[in-house]
């Protein structure tokens, strides 16, 4: 997985930031988007990020999330 690739969620996530549902729980499971960011280092030192895949589905809404969670389309 790198950047610019579109992907889909396979696993039920709960988020409570998306911009239609805020402070509720929402499913993401099956939303499409594409890798905007891949966190390994921060300020030239390695990091090791519990989501380090930041996706975004739309322009409004973006989520963090692991390898395990996501399929390439």
């Amino acid at each position: 997985m790198k950047v610019g690739d579109r992907v889909r969620v396979i696993d039920s996530v709960i988020v409570y930031h998306h911009p239609e549902h805020r402070k509720e729980p929402f499913d993401i499971k099956g939303m499409e988007g594409e890798v905007t960011a891949i966190i390994l280092e921060w300020q030239g030192r390695p990091v090791s990020a519990n989501l380090p895949i930041q996706v975004q589905f739309t322009k409004k809404f973006k989520a963090h999330l692991r390898q395990n969670e996501l399929e390439v389309i």
